[in-house]
C-alpha cells in the first residue's frame, strides 16, 4: 500500500508564499513523475504542476504564470511546491499525485494524496 501525505497547507495573506510538501510512505515504488492538483469548492480539479524525474522537465498549469515552482527528490519520492504571490483564487485543497509510467495523460495518475488546504485571504 502506498500513501502520499501532503503537508504545509494553511492560511496565508494575498501576496504571500507557502511551501507544500508531499512524501510517499508504505510500499516502495519507482515513480515516473510526481506533481500537484488542486480543487476548490464547486470547481473542477485543476492541474497545478508536475516533474518528470527522468528528464527533469517540469510542467505547470496555465494559471501558474511563473508564481509556483515544483521540485523534489526522486530517490525519496518526495515533491515540493513553492507557491509565491498567492492570490485568493489560489484557495483550494492541494493534492499530490504520482505517475508510475507516463505523464502523457495527466489525469491517469497512479497514486493520490488526501490533500492539504491552502487558504489565501485578501
Amino acid at each position: 500500500q502506498v500513501q502520499l501525505v501532503e503537508s504545509g497547507g494553511g492560511l496565508v495573506q494575498a501576496g504571500g508564499s507557502r511551501r507544500l510538501s508531499c512524501a510517499a510512505s508504505g510500499r516502495t515504488f519507482d515513480s515516473y513523475a510526481m506533481g500537484w492538483f488542486r480543487q476548490a469548492p464547486g470547481k473542477e480539479r485543476e492541474f497545478v504542476a508536475a516533474i518528470n524525474w527522468s528528464s527533469g522537465n517540469t510542467y505547470y498549469g496555465d494559471f501558474v504564470k511563473g508564481r509556483f515552482a515544483i521540485s523534489g527528490d526522486n530517490a525519496k519520492n518526495t515533491v515540493y511546491l513553492q507557491m509565491n504571490s498567492l492570490k485568493p483564487e489560489d484557495t483550494a485543497v492541494y493534492h499530490c499525485a504520482a505517475w508510475l509510467h507516463s505523464i502523457v495523460l495527466l489525469q491517469k495518475y497512479d497514486y493520490w494524496g488526501q490533500g492539504t488546504q491552502v487558504t489565501v485571504s485578501s
